[in-house]
Formats: C-alpha cells, sequence, structure tokens
C-alpha cells in the first residue's frame, strides 16, 4: 500500500460532498451550511488537483478532481442564485416561530423573508460532484498498491468515514447560527459515522493489514507503539460517537454543544485511525 495526498485529498472532498446531500436533502439546515461545505471540499478537491499534477500524475483521479472543483463552483452559483427562496422547512419553521412570539406578545416580529415563487435550490444537484469524485478515488485506490480489491475498498471506506465524522463536526457547529434547528439531521450524521467505522477498521484489518503490525510482522520503527497508537485511535473514535449520542439525547440546548466538542475529538481519533494505517502499510 502507499500514502498519496492527492488521493487522500480527493478522498476527504468526495465523502465530504456525499454526506453534504445527505444533509441537504432534507431541506431543513440553512443554505449557508451548504455553501460552506461546498467551499472547502471544493478547495480540498483543487488542492488534490495540483499535488497529483505536482507530485504523482494519475490521469483519471486527476480528471475527477478537476470535474469535482468545477461542479462544486457551478452547484455553489446555483445556490447562491436561488437563496431567495431558502429551503422548505426553514421557511415553515421561521414563519411559526414569528407567528408565536406575537401570539405570546403581541408583538409583530420581524421574521426572515423568502420569495414563495422562486425556485428552490434542488438538492440532488450535489450529488453530481461525489459521484465523479468516486472515479477519482477507484482510480486512486487502485494505484495505492497490494491488491487492487483492497485498495480501492479501504479508500472508499475511507471516503465515507472521513467525509461523514468531518460534516457532523461542522453541522454542530452551525446550531449556533441557525437556532432552533432539529437534532435529527446531526443525528443522523453521527450514525453515519459509527456505521462507517466498521468497514473502515475492518478493512484495515485484513491481511497485510495492522494485525501485522500489532503482532510485530510489520515494524513500525518505534517498537510497536504506533500499531498500539492506531488500535487507540480506533477504539476512542466508536467511544466518542456512542458517547455523543448520549449527549444528544439530552433536551438542553448545551447538549448540541458538548456533541460538537466530541466530535472535534472524533475528527482526531477517526484521522488517526485512517492516516496512521496508511503510513504502517505504505509499501508493503
Amino acid at each position: 500500500m502507499s500514502l498519496n495526498v492527492a488521493t487522500f485529498l480527493l478522498q476527504w472532498a468526495t465523502g465530504g460532498l456525499a454526506f453534504l446531500w445527505v444533509t441537504t436533502r432534507r431541506r431543513e439546515v440553512s443554505l449557508g451550511y451548504g455553501w460552506l461545505l461546498r467551499i472547502t471540499y471544493g478547495l480540498m478537491a483543487l488542492g488534490a488537483l495540483v499535488a497529483g499534477l505536482r507530485y504523482d500524475p494519475l490521469l483519471w483521479r486527476d480528471l475527477a478532481s478537476a470535474a469535482v472543483v468545477v461542479v462544486t463552483a457551478a452547484v455553489l452559483v446555483v445556490s447562491v442564485l436561488r437563496r431567495s427562496a431558502g429551503v422548505a422547512l426553514q421557511r415553515e419553521r421561521s414563519q411559526a416561530r414569528s407567528e408565536r412570539v406575537a401570539q405570546m406578545t403581541g408583538i409583530d416580529r420581524a421574521e426572515q423573508t423568502f420569495d414563495p415563487d422562486a425556485p428552490e435550490f434542488p438538492p440532488d444537484l450535489d450529488l453530481i460532484a461525489p459521484t465523479i469524485g468516486l472515479v477519482g478515488v477507484v482510480a486512486g485506490g487502485l494505484d495505492v498498491g497490494g491488491p487492487p480489491w483492497l485498495g480501492v475498498a479501504r479508500t472508499v471506506a475511507g471516503a465515507a468515514f472521513l467525509g461523514s465524522v468531518t460534516d457532523a463536526m461542522l453541522l454542530g457547529h452551525w446550531y449556533l447560527t441557525q437556532p432552533g434547528l432539529p437534532r435529527d439531521p446531526l443525528n443522523e450524521l453521527v450514525r453515519w459515522v459509527g456505521w462507517t467505522w466498521v468497514p473502515e477498521v475492518a478493512l484495515q484489518l485484513v491481511p497485510v493489514g495492522m494485525v501485522a503490525v500489532l503482532n510485530g510482522t510489520i515494524d513500525d520503527g518505534y517498537g510497536g507503539m504506533l500499531g498500539w497508537f492506531w488500535l487507540a485511535c480506533a477504539v476512542t473514535t466508536i467511544v466518542l460517537v456512542v458517547v455523543t449520542r448520549k449527549a444528544l439525547q439530552e433536551r438542553y440546548y448545551s447538549a448540541v454543544m458538548a456533541a460538537t466538542g466530541l466530535l472535534y475529538l472524533a475528527i482526531l481519533t477517526a484521522f488517526g485511525t485512517d492516516l496512521v494505517a496508511r503510513a504502517l502499510l505504505a509499501g508493503t
């Protein structure tokens, strides 16, 4: 196996954009969240393109990276142009809150206004970029060395794992800008982190895998310490997922902020789970 920066960046961008659609399809989170993620992952895909062309050109991966950049930018433009429509459930909740405040206080609250005749942003557009990115991720997986099926499976699983945990953390922060947003979108992403953790860890154990590092067959150069560090990261990640889900069951708004803090830690351990394994298995 090998560790390639261009493949890793495209993998991360593809997974993040895929789970952006998981959230935008619900039509609950405001458009700004999509803008934030499209800009973030579009820049990652651009970084993948630059790194690939500069250090390790790979035709299909680099073409996919370029296409992801273009498509993500185009979808961002469509979303900005249709911002006056908002999103369906955001419009409903904004109106309901204004009416509730007026009934309770007798004061007409200035509600956020939307254009009911403007076309709403179609969330399915967010599927285009990750679908194209998947082509590049598969190409990168075939290029990492070792059994082709294993390289592809690990790369695709890593894309889903890193994308879901990153999106969950960013969505947790978005609750600060959109008070009253239900917890269902965040709960859904946290569940996905737990589900994608399973193939991520399982595939890293497939021979030649992390078992060989843990039993000393592969020398990590630190007397086995990095192998145990990887294991600690893997176990801690799933523990953090469980604790985050428990935190989100609490009624208080501070529970969302606590969950976001836990997801910060989960990103660190998730990256340790993925990148440490890649580094240790490079060249095997």
